[in-house]
């Protein structure tokens, strides 16, 4: 028999901003991940900067490679990355590879034999069993590569050709990843680690993986992974805290935004500060219609409280960034929304710095230069059949 898992419910009421010590202290208590100094992070935007990046910390690894995603699929970008993996491994690296099964499922054999067959040990998270139909909704959607235990990267990218270009046509689509360097690079390491025990049921250890890593810039950096099996949701709670957190501004992208009744009332309380909120979903240009329907469901109710919604038009809005007051910015691959709150394993890299999050918010409003704007009247005269499309996709939230 398969339990129903009960949502997690947070409420919060808005004691400090997100420049205050208190909200460090409690950002670490809350979600477990101590807030590290000395880091260098690097803002990717999109495949034409993230997979070149990628690709040359590969080519350059000399221990460990540990790389887990949720798709990885044939194609041009897939081809490359295996022969890049491939290299290292018959040059004695080690490398580790976690695929998510339900995710990566279109990966050809040919592929990953190819892989392993040159030494890459590749792990399926959650394989489809009949005798493990209680998980399979549990899925990996982290997007992790750590070089060497000192270079690591994070972000919403997947290994594949969609994620070509730079957001200049529709097959190519809008993301952002970041490259981090320093301590931290430690807490991307555990959260491989941490699936990689679950699905071999070796401990990675030693300096290979763990090297004493020099300070190498002056960011403070935090990287947060959540999963259902821990028994909360650390990004959820990210997400709530920050937003009652903020009081100047809160600027969201993000592929999936379904929010629930406690982020929506976060929200609005930041609206009632007086806090600019600002939301880019994807427009007609999404890979799963049905979460765009779910999402604007709320869209009515969240207008009608001031909170500005824009639907980014050139192509898929793949990104799941959020940046908050100026100072503090998060970055990974959890969506706004029930499916990333309390069923996938995600990770976020979170960082209380103002040249990152001026970066951030400079990107943001490029992106808004290319969005278009829900506003109240217009949202009223939509299509009837957009209405009932919402309704139906609204019975699905809590898959979504």
């Amino acid at each position: 028999m398969v339990r129903r898992r009960v949502p997690m419910r947070y409420h919060m009421r808005h004691q400090f901003g997100v420049r205050d010590l208190a909200f460090l202290q409690t950002m670490h208590a809350l979600t477990g991940a101590a807030l590290s100094e000395g880091n260098r992070v690097d803002v990717l935007k999109n495949g034409v900067q993230i997979f070149p990046s990628m690709l040359a910390a590969i080519r350059a690894a000399q221990k460990t490679i540990n790389l887990e995603f949720y798709i990885y699929w044939d194609g041009e970008v897939g081809k490359i990355f295996a022969q890049a993996l491939a290299e290292r491994a018959r040059a004695g690296v080690l490398v580790n590879v976690i695929l998510d099964a339900v995710g990566s499922a279109t990966m050809s054999p040919e592929l990953v034999e190819f892989l392993q067959r040159n030494g890459v040990r590749v792990e399926w998270f959650h394989p489809l069993r009949w005798y493990t139909l209680s998980r399979v909704n549990h899925r990996t959607h982290r997007k992790l590569l750590i070089v060497d235990g000192t270079v690591g990267f994070s972000g919403g990218v997947g290994i594949a050709d969609n994620w070509l270009g730079d957001a200049d046509s529709h097959e190519h689509w809008r993301e952002t990843m970041v490259r981090v360097e320093g301590p931290v690079v430690t807490q991307m390491q555990f959260a491989f680690m941490d699936n990689w025990v679950k699905s071999r049921g070796e401990l990675l250890t030693g300096l290979d993986y763990f090297p004493r890593i020099e300070p190498r810039g002056t960011q403070l950096t935090q990287v947060v992974k959540s999963s259902p099996s821990e028994g909360s949701s650390a990004v959820k709670l990210l997400y709530i805290v920050s937003i009652v957190s903020a009081t100047r501004s809160i600027y969201i992208s993000n592929a999936y935004f379904v929010p629930d009744r406690d982020t929506i009332r976060a929200l609005e309380g930041a609206v009632r500060r007086g806090v600019d909120v600002r939301v880019i979903v994807p427009g007609e240009s999404t890979d799963v219609p049905v979460a765009r329907h779910a999402g604007r469901l709320f869209y009515a109710q969240l207008l009608l409280r001031g909170i500005r919604i824009f639907e980014y038009q050139p192509t898929m809005m793949h990104a799941k960034t959020m940046v908050v007051d100026g100072v503090w910015t998060t970055i990974g691959s959890s969506n706004f929304d029930d499916r990333s709150f309390r069923l996938n394993d995600e990770v976020n890299v979170n960082v209380h710095d103002e040249g990152v999050a001026a970066q951030m918010e400079q990107m943001f409003f490029e992106d808004l230069a290319r969005s278009e704007e829900i506003t109240p009247p217009r949202w009223i005269r939509r299509p009837w059949l957009d209405r009932v499309k919402e309704r139906m996709a609204g019975w699905l939230k809590p898959q979504l």
